[in-house]
């Protein structure tokens, strides 16, 4: 019997449906993609503006969960140099699965890492290399697997927070080997096998980069390993030459072997515990985490973790393309900062010589990619988990009264004063101006007050990137003219920026300062927060590089990338006022010139989604007459610089600060000035979106559109009260409600347009 045509649709209908819910019933983890970003990016602003390398969003197809010590990664890339990951999507050769602490989305360099390769057949330690393609890997965030069908077999790999597990499947019956390598660039690792122990151990020494290159981090990263069966025989190697030591160090090339006799579908399992203390620390972790060989009793508690935390954001959409970016955002987000200390507390001392500390509670957490991630990742941190953000808080001020002056750029546990600002006084100021205060206030201000006025009496300490760089031009003439070039620093001059983000800075810390009730400290960080108008030049209408006697750098082209600009050009950078809108917008000639210099700046193709100082400017619209701005530049970025597949992130990822800008974006609202707890209104992506508080409460945004392409809002209801305003608070998300967000086709040309319902600058 033929049915209707409407039946039929029917029926269909109820199908889609069903694999709709079925996908949903198969968890969120399946939406996230960990090859996001493993490939160069395609996007125009990537093309436009950035270099070469710039053009990596720099990601790997990590196993961890969130913020694990650890990462697990495929590696294709053997060596820990500097802006090159362990993986490229390019490459089709695999040399083993990496315990990585690669910066996520950087262009660092990993640290502390060792590699495990699966050879079967006769033993070979060079040239083992298996060609792979995209088919025959499997990747999600809990677990990876290969068929490396050169040796025919299956590797894959799980992670806990501090540990690995590895299964290897035998497709044929035959020899497998384990080759183990401590991926030292410096010749300096080391590996054992103990058979008196039944474990293969090792370290790889950590080296700094940036502020005092090459010297010793003070700490190593540690890993031991156990396998499920003794091996047949083992040696050690170094290139092509084989020994029968157990063990070897201090050569490239240098590892040891393990070997075993596999029948076909027969599987070997290992464990890996690591550490940055010790290798006894190591040891720990493993029985504490990971005492048991049980792989998928390991694969499903890490699922079942991922789910809980990309559970805490529902979001609803016909747009399947779009729950995976967000989702992969998601988990890009939550790779960084890294858990440093083991279970029993134990942690590297800050800037120390292999000393060791222990906490009496809570975690130690490092790799904070300050300049980067303090605009828009811990502020989402600040939402989804404020108690985190209490230990990110405490971990910081760890490092600085370890360490005497509170850290720039913290990574590899050490001193880099990599980038520019310290951004260090925004993360601390805005938690607990947030109620995030399990820390002593008091002496958490001293620290960062520190850093704001005073310089090292010892050079040497300047030297090893202790205290802001170039503080005494900043305060001696109100900015940083070009005649200071900045010499000990890894990011030389630039000191444009470098006056415009400590401004930003002073205004974050004299907001610390007035909720001290700290009056004196309060009056010279404000007015000091007032700095950007000094390198405002109102002939030209830019930022622009000052020399000493206060003359203008010449010649100028806004569009140019010059010296005393961080990573961009002079308009790029005039936008960086993130605590003082209206302010710079006053000094261009108000409101209304202020949208048309961000007209302009967009129109001439000069918007570098690629990089962060610019992050905030698309949200600058909600400062001048027509917010409506602000909705469609957003749309246009989330469609044109996301996307999902191994291109899908259109520059460094950074830590997860572009992945952090993507998900504010797509949920409707962006913190501008994270310290001011005010977030910019833009148009949600999503039908709904369903946050989860740590309070118990739950902060729902939902949209009601006039048709399916309605982007530009004409209304908004706080728990069903007319809101006018262009922005929300930190409040009225953690006190948990219903954001009703109205859209229609056309621009709304009435709403938030004018002043009273935008946000207030300094001298409003």
């Amino acid at each position: 019997m033929s049915l209707p045509k409407y039946v039929k649709s029917c029926i269909m209908g109820a199908c889609l449906l069903f694999v709709t819910h079925l996908a949903i019933a198969q968890g969120l983890a399946n939406y996230v993609q960990p090859m996001a970003g493993t490939a160069t990016a395609t996007t125009s602003s990537a093309l436009k503006h950035g270099s070469v390398l710039a053009r990596y969003a720099n990601t790997i197809p990590a196993v961890t969960v969130p913020f694990g010590m650890t990462q697990w990664t495929p590696q294709t890339q053997a060596s820990e140099s500097k802006c090159v990951p362990p993986y490229y999507y390019k490459d089709d050769v695999l040399n083993g699965i990496r315990g990585s602490h690669w910066l996520s989305g950087s262009c660092t360099q990993d640290y502390g890492s060792f590699s495990v390769m699966p050879i079967t057949g006769k033993l070979k330690t060079t040239n083992y290399g298996a060609t792979f393609k995209h088919t025959d890997e499997t990747s999600g965030p809990d677990m990876y697997s290969i068929n490396l069908k050169q040796y025919q077999l299956k590797a894959a790999v799980t992670a806990t927070e501090r540990c690995g597990m590895m299964q290897f499947t035998m497709n044929r019956a035959d020899s497998l080997y384990l080759l183990i390598k401590a991926n030292s660039d410096y010749h300096e690792g080391f590996v054992k096998i103990d058979k008196r122990r039944g474990e293969i151990w090792g370290y790889n020494p950590v080296h700094r980069i940036y502020q005092g290159w090459g010297k010793s981090a003070g700490f190593s990263g540690f890993f031991v390993i156990r396998i499920e069966r003794a091996p047949g025989n083992t040696g050690a190697f170094l290139n092509d030459k084989i020994f029968t030591a157990d063990s070897i160090k201090n050569d490239d090339g240098a590892g040891v072997y393990a070997g075993f006799k596999l029948n076909k579908g027969e599987k070997l399992t290992i464990r890996i515990g690591t550490s940055f203390t010790s290798l006894e620390g190591a040891r720990k972790n493993l029985q504490a985490e990971m005492p048991g060989f049980n792989f998928e009793q390991v694969a499903a508690a890490n699922k079942a973790k991922w789910e809980k935390t990309l559970g805490q954001i529902k979001i609803e959409t016909n747009n399947v393309q779009d729950k995976r970016v967000f989702y992969t955002a998601y988990y890009h987000a939550m790779q960084q900062p890294r858990l440093f200390n083991d279970v029993d507390g134990r942690y590297p001392r800050f800037a120390g010589n292999y000393q060791i500390e222990k906490l009496a509670a809570g975690n130690y957490y490092d790799d904070f990619s300050m300049w980067d991630i303090y605009r828009a990742e811990i502020p989402l941190f600040e939402i989804l988990n404020p108690p985190f953000v209490n230990n990110l808080a405490k971990s910081l001020l760890l490092k600085g009264k370890q360490g005497g002056w509170m850290p720039i750029f913290p990574c590899w546990n050490s001193y880099t004063s990599e980038m520019i600002g310290d951004h260090t006084t925004s993360v601390i100021s805005s938690a607990y101006l947030k109620g995030i205060t399990d820390f002593n206030a008091n002496e958490a201000y001293q620290i960062l007050r520190h850093n704001a006025f005073d310089i090292p009496a010892n050079r040497a300490d300047y030297v090893e990137g202790k205290g802001r760089r170039a503080l005494d031009s900043y305060l001696k003439y109100k900015y940083i003219p070009v005649e200071d070039s900045v010499l000990d620093a890894f990011h030389k001059m630039e000191q444009v920026s470098r006056t415009l983000e400590y401004a930003y800075d002073d205004y974050a810390l004299a907001q610390f300062a007035k909720r001290l009730k700290n009056t004196n400290d309060y009056s010279a960080l404000i007015k000091r927060a007032m700095y950007y108008t000094n390198v405002f030049d109102a002939s030209t209408g830019f930022t622009r590089g000052k020399h000493a006697d206060g003359s203008w750098v010449s010649p100028f082209n806004p569009d140019k990338k010059e010296t005393y600009i961080t990573e961009g050009t002079p308009r790029q950078y005039t936008f960086y006022v993130p605590h003082d809108v209206p302010g710079l917008a006053k000094l261009m000639g108000g409101a209304d010139k202020l949208e048309q210099e961000l007209d302009s700046l967009f129109s001439k193709g000069e918007y570098w989604h690629g990089n962060e100082p610019g992050h905030q400017i698309p949200f600058m619209y909600n400062f001048t007459p027509s917010p409506w701005k602000t909705q469609a530049a957003v749309r246009k970025i989330l469609a044109a610089e996301y996307s999902d597949g191994p291109g899908g992130l259109g520059g460094n990822d950074d830590a997860g600060q572009m992945s952090a800008w993507y998900m504010f974006a797509a949920m409707g609202f962006y913190p501008v000035n994270p310290i001011s707890g005010q977030y910019m209104l833009c148009s949600p992506l999503f039908n709904q979106v369903a946050v989860s508080l740590q309070n118990g409460k739950k902060f729902q945004v939902i949209c009601h559109k006039k048709s399916i392409k309605a982007m530009y809002i004409y209304a908004v209801k706080l728990n069903g009260k007319a809101m006018p305003n262009s922005y929300i608070s930190y409040r009225d998300i953690m006190n948990g409600g219903q954001l009703d967000i109205y859209m229609q086709d056309m621009p709304a040309k009435n709403w938030a347009s004018k002043p009273a319902y935008q946000p207030k600058g300094i001298n409003n």
